[in-house]
């Protein structure tokens, strides 16, 4: 399985869980399981998320060197 398809396959695994958990038909037990599962979930996707904006804020210089942006800074850099 791709990278994709991995962070995509996890994502709509959380939608689901937070359907779930939304709709109010779960045991307390099973309610907590996904729970868990939620942050679980959650916290690796934001970890992909974090890869991924780190890799697209780097610009290749002209010379081969990389430069790094900020990604709290919309605004494009100054050539």
């Amino acid at each position: 399985m791709t990278e994709k398809n991995n962070f995509e396959s996890q994502l709509k695994e959380l939608q689901e869980i937070v359907g779930q958990l939304e709709n109010g038909q779960l045991s307390l037990e099973e309610s907590l399981a996904q729970f868990q599962t939620g942050v679980k979930l959650s916290r690796e996707l934001k970890q992909e998320l974090t890869k991924a904006e780190n890799t697209v804020a780097k610009l290749i210089e002209s010379d081969g060197s990389e430069k790094e942006l900020d990604p709290t800074d919309a605004s494009a850099p100054k050539e």
